[in-house]
């Protein structure tokens, strides 16, 4: 089941990422983020850095740069794809 982001979050340089309304409301209590609106969820990030970085499979990525993200994970679906056409090749 794909979870749906619909939590926008703005970054101190003025990027922007979407991310779930749980992570969204778990950083407002934590003091990383301030809600800013509502329709939809937007709040701004008042955290530092660090705490936007994940790390997918030894590759660690910046949610506030969402198109390193989506580039990322692009390359990682491929790879996968061509895997498995192999195995069914073999």
């Amino acid at each position: 089941m794909k979870v749906k982001k619909t939590a926008r979050i703005v970054c101190a340089n003025g990027n922007a990422f979407w991310s779930t309304q749980k992570q969204f409301w778990q950083w407002v209590r934590e003091g990383l983020v301030v809600v800013t609106g509502d329709f939809p969820l937007t709040g701004r990030f008042r955290g530092r850095r660090e705490h936007l970085l994940v790390m997918i499979e030894h590759t660690i990525l910046d949610k506030g740069a969402p198109l390193h993200l989506e580039e990322v994970l692009g390359a990682k679906r491929s790879q996968k794809r061509k895997l498995r056409g192999q195995r069914v090749l073999s």
